[in-house]
């Protein structure tokens, strides 16, 4: 890694404050393209890059079976390095200027229904241990605030307040946003807590959410507890804590809740990311229009 790498990976966490987690694939997208021009044009340094080689490092991603998303995300690393570069003054010209991004098909996010989400939190489901507790109490959390995976494993001990029944998360950009909790969670909560106090060990006491052993929960856990409990239940083919977060936005919506509100209990940043969910209620609302509408066909 030469210098300009290592100032863009200081700048991408110090001035952007991007978590460690999105620096280091920014990271390993730079790298791999960086052995990729060493590879075929011999060519050391990144600022004499040209788009014809990029251009031929994106034939390369798309020859080994990358989806265009893929290698959309791999170019938006570059872009962001080079954007820095111009920024530092390190270059004159950002090669990436004119490049326009891989169609891409959009994907579509199919929430859970709220009988789906009812049936994984029914009695019985979960067991009555530590870790009985702690997963249903993960999935309804989720699910009650809307909060994402990253905000869930990194939740505070100190965040979670019984008095005015909130929590304080930690979204992206270092973004702090306070979230109300629903009394019956607020229940499990109180619970929870008395089976993690009588952990014998407890190495990460600040987080709120710890194995059996007292440790912090890594990613594949949250992703493999969730998608376990809900094939039980669907069969639906993505089952995921971001699934659960699409579901809250979706169920709000339907119920009756302000897009704007909404926006704000997930902490996004502008109301374009928040208005995808109202494609599911749209087609609600259609089905509700055909039905009734007295021009419509009986």
């Amino acid at each position: 890694m030469d210098k300009n790498q290592l100032a863009f990976k200081e700048y991408l966490l110090q001035e952007k404050n991007y978590s460690v987690h999105t620096v280091r694939a920014y990271e390993k997208d730079l790298n791999d393209f960086a052995e990729f021009v060493a590879t075929i044009f011999e060519q050391e340094d990144l600022t004499e890059v040209n788009y014809s080689q990029i251009r031929s490092w994106i034939v390369f991603l798309i020859e080994k079976n990358l989806s265009p998303t893929s290698v959309n995300r791999k170019i938006s690393s570059l872009k962001a390095f080079y954007k820095f570069l111009l920024k530092s003054k390190q270059i004159e010209v950002n090669p990436l200027l004119k490049h326009k991004s891989l169609k891409t098909g959009k994907k579509i996010q199919i929430p859970f229904s709220e009988k789906e989400v009812k049936d994984v939190l029914a009695d019985g489901v979960f067991s009555s241990d530590f870790e009985g507790k702690r997963n249903k109490l993960i999935i309804d959390l989720l699910y009650a605030t809307g909060i994402r995976r990253a905000e869930l494993i990194e939740l505070k001990l100190q965040n979670v307040d019984l008095y005015s029944n909130t929590i304080k998360v930690v979204g992206k950009r270092n973004k702090e946003r306070i979230i109300p909790v629903l009394p019956e969670v607020v229940v499990q909560i109180k619970d929870y807590l008395d089976q993690r106090s009588r952990l014998e060990v407890l190495p990460c006491a600040s987080l709120f959410f710890v194995t059996k052993l007292g440790k912090k929960l890594n990613i594949s856990l949250v992703y493999r507890l969730i998608n376990g409990y809900f094939s039980g239940v669907t069969g639906k083919v993505k089952k995921s804590p971001h699934i659960i977060r699409h579901s809250f936005a979706t169920h709000l919506l339907s119920n009756g809740a302000d897009i704007n509100s909404i926006k704000e209990l997930m902490g996004h940043a502008s109301l374009a990311s928040t208005q995808v969910y109202t494609n599911n209620s749209l087609s609600e609302l259609k089905k509700v229009h055909d039905a009734s509408h007295p021009r419509q066909k009986k």
